[in-house]
């Protein structure tokens, strides 16, 4: 039987290059501020958590300047990106800019921001908010939900954006 040594901690570098080998799809989330305008954050930590009830969940960093707005809103709408879209990660990565001035997006039937061209977006309603070490996790009620495109998401792989390989045939 192996003990852990309680004091041993990983160096936040390791930790990066190791879990960068796991790929990761990019989600842009939108929200609307106190005065209507669009916001967003670009996430690769987001996930499905319920089927009953619907529920999925993104991380948040705790020192971002976006989540307090989208969490002050109560609702929040997760576009899936697909991997011509890295110009809107980009954009939606950016600190202390108007970062919807290149992008897109067409309003969803309760007015959050929809990007013109994702995948699929899923709209959401906050459910809870955990603290996790450095970042939250935010988990989110499925209100809509539909698929726009066919076509390959935005990865996330070792540091860069990356394709995903047709699937095999039988």
């Amino acid at each position: 039987m192996t003990i852990l040594d309680p004091t041993r901690t990983v160096e936040r570098s390791r930790f990066r290059h190791v879990l960068g080998h796991f790929p990761t799809g990019v989600t842009a989330i939108t929200s609307l501020d106190g005065n209507g305008n669009p916001v967003g954050m670009a996430v690769g930590s987001f996930t499905s958590v319920s089927l009953d009830p619907p529920l999925v969940a993104f991380l948040p960093d705790r020192s971002s300047t976006t989540f307090p707005i989208v969490r002050a809103n109560g609702r929040f709408c997760v576009n899936v990106l697909s991997s011509r879209q890295q110009a809107v990660c980009r954009a939606l990565s950016r600190k202390g800019t108007d970062k919807f001035a290149d992008i897109l997006w067409s309003p969803t039937a309760t007015g959050l921001p929809r990007i013109t061209d994702a995948l699929a977006w899923i709209e959401c309603t906050i459910d809870a908010v955990h603290e996790a070490g450095d970042h939250y996790i935010a988990v989110g009620r499925v209100d809509a939900m539909e698929l726009d495109a066919i076509d390959d998401p935005l990865i996330f792989f070792q540091g860069g954006y990356r394709a995903c390989a047709p699937a095999a045939t039988a």
